[in-house]
């Protein structure tokens, strides 16, 4: 297996040696792992990669060669939920007439009722419609059936209606190397442009250079600064759940923004803009950036661009709490109006194709607070944007 871990690495163009490959077999050999897939996987990322832009690729190429593997740990951070409860049962089929039958409990009862069903809990269960368990009915819980509830346990989306998850989950960066798909999205990101000549002077001036040449009887090189595109930008993309679907198009959209823009920044957030941004998914529960912070930072002269599905519950965007993984103290409509304050030019980027929007409540709201300056992710889309920055 480790031989076709090294081959699958180097098909993927990583730089791996096979000096390298024998000093993981090294390491291996002294049981330095210590038998953990976790373990492993640091150590063999410590041994084999060379270059952090390569970490995304690694992981990809890890995940395929040693999919099914399992590390031991915990699903949940700080739960005791017994790992028997996550094993996936099977589906309960339920007729469109049931389903029917089952209603939204509404953010207030559904938090109060999964508090007082911990309390009374005192074993595992499975089915049924009330405790916390599989395969059932009930609101809480993993692989049911129920419109809205808290997902705990669950390794994915099912029906993309959960407005808590209980689980910590890991998104991974978008990589900026991603080959171009329609070489018409890097042009129509050429709409933003602003050419200044900034910079050291590297650049021959030709017509100076004849110019000085002429008037001094001797060669004269005159050199310039280069022209380059003086527009600043920020882009801000939602990662991760329903976004997963999405990753390629958006991918492409960032690598093609990363060769046009001189000045960008990016960061990444979930669903709905909150407290707090981040610029590395497998570090963003310990290194984050006050969105306060963002706010002060960068100057009302950068360009705000949002790339997301839009695609939330509702109490994501107007209450307190309703982040779908953790305790928001404002809601998210508060942040994007200071966003939107901050950077008044503006526009939000949707890979959803529009022809879908009006079937989901929360992208009508994100629509109007963006004040109807949603763009799909689209050739036309792009530079409908494009055009309304440069307003």
């Amino acid at each position: 297996m480790l031989i076709q871990f090294f081959t699958a690495l180097r098909e993927a163009q990583l730089p791996v040696s096979l000096r390298e490959y024998l000093t993981l077999c090294e390491a291996l050999r002294a049981d330095l792992a210590e038998k953990s897939v976790e373990e492993f996987y640091f150590l063999s990322r410590a041994c084999l990669v060379k270059d952090e832009r390569n970490l995304d690729k690694f992981d990809r190429v890890f995940g395929e060669v040693f999919k099914g593997l399992e590390s031991g740990a915990d699903l949940a951070q700080n739960a005791s939920i017994p790992d028997d409860w996550l094993k996936k049962l099977a589906e309960k089929f339920l007729t469109e007439e049931e389903k029917k039958d089952i209603e939204a409990l509404g953010w207030e009862k559904l938090m109060e009722t999964l508090k007082k069903r911990l309390e009374e809990q005192k074993g595992r269960h499975q089915g049924g419609n009330k405790w916390i368990g599989t395969a059932g009915t009930s609101p809480f819980g993993a692989y049911g059936y129920h419109p809205e509830g808290i997902r705990i346990g669950q390794d994915g989306n099912r029906n993309f209606r959960a407005v808590k998850v209980w689980d910590k989950r890991e998104f991974k960066d978008l990589a900026s190397d991603e080959e171009l798909g329609p070489r018409n999205m890097k042009l129509a990101l050429r709409r933003l442009r602003k050419l200044a000549r900034t910079g050291a002077a590297e650049e021959l001036d030709l017509e100076g250079t004849i110019g000085a040449t002429a008037r001094q009887g001797f060669l004269d090189l005159r050199l310039r600064p280069e022209r380059r595109n003086a527009v600043k930008v920020l882009l801000l993309f939602d990662i991760g759940g329903s976004m997963d679907w999405h990753v390629q198009q958006v991918e492409h959209l960032f690598a093609a923004a990363r060769t046009e823009f001189k000045h960008m920044e990016h960061f990444y957030f979930h669903n709905c803009l909150y407290e707090g941004v981040w610029k590395n998914n497998a570090r963003r529960h310990s290194e984050r950036l006050a969105t306060w912070d963002l706010l002060h930072t960068y100057p009302h002269d950068y360009k705000l661009i949002f790339v997301g599905d839009a695609s939330m519950s509702p109490y994501e965007i107007m209450m307190e709490n309703g982040s779908v993984e953790h305790n928001n103290a404002e809601a998210g409509k508060v942040w994007l109006e200071r966003a939107l304050q901050c950077w008044p030019r503006a526009v939000w980027l949707n890979p959803l194709p529009e022809a879908h929007w009006p079937y989901t409540q929360s992208v009508g709201m994100i629509q109007r607070l963006m004040e109807e300056r949603m763009f799909p992710l689209t050739l036309q889309g792009i530079e409908g944007a494009m055009k309304e920055l440069t307003r």
